[in-house]
């Protein structure tokens, strides 16, 4: 059990530092490749190790965190990288997996809330609840990709961007807030740490901006264009 801890710690460290390379690369370079696929084999060991660790201890909200970072990076990888010509049977087996952590992580947060304590192992029921809605949208979103045979173009790279920067701001938010008592008390500045632990959700909307929004708004003007143009 010591051993699979440290992995799991190592697993973590290595994550976060390689997510934050990729989060920062330029985008399809050499860097970003590399980093980011050592980020997808470092969280799954790390998250993995983390939910089996938290089912022999029976702690349900690290199961279910664990098990939705690794759909998380797995599917954020697939998007963009199919690994075979079984890829079509994954996304299935995987929206699978989303449904079901979806209903038991809501379930949970019902369950926790009509406690008289408020808390299940210790937390209340908002983790259950975003995770269960987090993992209901990423559901909905594999049954769109199936259903249409797949992502291309600005969808394909949204779907990307979101399921890895959320899966990074889980590792990061878990160390630098969640265990913050580890970290030397000189630096353990509430407002210090919330920068690292918060920069995946920043750059995570910035990108979806940029993806998404910005071009939307280019498409709309250079629609109108001619219009203007034409009444002038």
């Amino acid at each position: 059990m010591r051993a699979t801890l440290i992995v799991h710690i190592v697993g973590g460290s290595v994550a976060i530092l390689a997510g934050y390379v990729a989060l920062y690369a330029v985008k399809g370079a050499t860097v970003h490749r590399r980093s980011g696929m050592l980020f997808v084999y470092a969280m799954l060991a790390m998250a993995g190790l983390g939910a089996a660790i938290a089912a022999v201890g029976k702690t349900e909200g690290s199961v279910i965190a664990g098990v939705t970072t690794c759909y998380l990076v797995i599917t954020g990888m697939t998007t963009v990288r199919r690994p075979a010509w079984w890829s079509a049977r994954l996304d299935v087996g995987l929206m699978a997996l989303a449904w079901v952590v979806s209903a038991t992580s809501l379930t949970l947060g019902v369950v926790t809330a009509a406690r008289p304590s408020g808390r299940m192992d210790g937390l209340p029921p908002f983790p259950f609840f975003m995770f269960g809605a987090v993992a209901l949208l990423a559901a909905v979103g594999d049954v769109r990709m199936i259903r249409s045979g797949g992502v291309q173009g600005s969808s394909r790279l949204v779907r990307h961007l979101w399921r890895m920067c959320w899966a990074l701001w889980i590792a990061a938010g878990s160390f630098f807030l969640g265990q913050a008592d580890e970290i030397p008390a000189a630096l353990r500045i509430p407002a210090l740490l919330a920068v690292p632990a918060l920069t995946p959700l920043v750059a995570m909307l910035y990108w979806l901006w940029r993806v998404r929004v910005r071009q939307s708004v280019r498409g709309l003007v250079a629609r109108l264009r001619p219009a203007v143009t034409a009444q002038s």
